[in-house]
C-alpha cells in the first residue's frame, strides 16, 4: 500500500535522524529501513515545520514498525492517508533541511 504521510518534525532531533539517515543505521533496519531513507529522500517540509512525504508498507496499521522504530521518536502528530502511487510534495528538501539543520 502507498501512502502520503504528514508530519511534525522535532527540530532537535535534526543531527541524530540525519545521521541514522546516512550512516548505515537506518538501512540495515529489516524489512523497512531502505524504504524510510528512500521515503526522507522524497519527502519535502514546509516554513512552518510540516514534512509530507509519500511511502510503501505492508503493515495492517499504517506506518506501524515504521513509527515503533522510527518515526514517533523524530516526529510527531503523524497522519496517514491511502493513495495510489508515490506522490511529490511542494516544498524544501527534507534531506537538506536535516544536513544543514544539524549543523548548527
Amino acid at each position: 500500500m502507498h501512502y502520503a504521510v504528514t508530519a511534525r518534525f522535532k527540530l532537535f532531533t535534526a543531527a541524530e535522524f540525519y545521521a541514522n539517515l546516512t550512516n548505515g543505521t537506518l538501512q540495515s533496519q529489516k524489512p523497512d529501513g531502505e524504504e524510510i531513507i528512500a521515503s526522507m529522500k522524497r519527502a519535502k517540509i514546509s516554513q512552518d515545520g510540516t514534512v509530507q512525504w509519500s511511502e510503501v508498507c505492508y503493515c495492517q496499521t499504517p506506518l506501524q514498525h515504521e513509527r515503533e522504530t522510527v518515526y514517533d521518536h523524530f516526529f510527531e502528530d503523524i497522519q496517514t492517508e491511502e493513495v495510489q502511487d508515490y506522490v511529490e510534495f511542494e516544498g524544501q528538501d527534507f534531506m537538506k533541511y536535516l544536513a544543514d539543520a544539524g549543523k548548527t
